[in-house]
């Protein structure tokens, strides 16, 4: 999980992530601060899942970049995950949303459709 200010760095983080390594996009969580002290109107969460070395390396190329935006706010890695808890990545997810209910629900499956085009 890496957590950021703003969607457009949650979506370029994202971006650098899955191509850092061989990993899938599974979630966004948005939440709205109700601090006024938070730099930025909107926290964004990028979800990854893959095997534990590529999805460090990838959480380390997003991370990296989120930072050189002054956007980070901080990451964890869960290597190999306790049964169940895959439900909990998509509890707030964005694809939950009644606009968003027919979007597929990782990158994966978007990149997939793309180059079937």
């Amino acid at each position: 999980m890496i957590e950021v200010y703003s969607f457009s760095t949650a979506v370029r983080v994202a971006d650098i992530a899955a191509k850092a390594a061989n990993v899938k996009i599974i979630a966004f969580d948005r939440t709205r601060p109700k601090s006024a002290d938070v730099p930025a109107p909107l926290v964004m969460v990028i979800k990854i899942e893959g095997d534990v070395a590529d999805v460090r390396a990838s959480v380390e190329s997003g991370v990296e970049y989120a930072k050189s935006q002054g956007k980070y706010i901080v990451s964890h890695i869960i290597a190999n995950p306790g049964e169940g808890i895959e439900k909990l990545a998509y509890l707030l997810d964005i694809n939950k949303d009644k606009f968003n209910k027919k979007l597929p629900k990782n990158m994966y499956e978007i990149c997939n459709k793309e180059e079937a085009k």
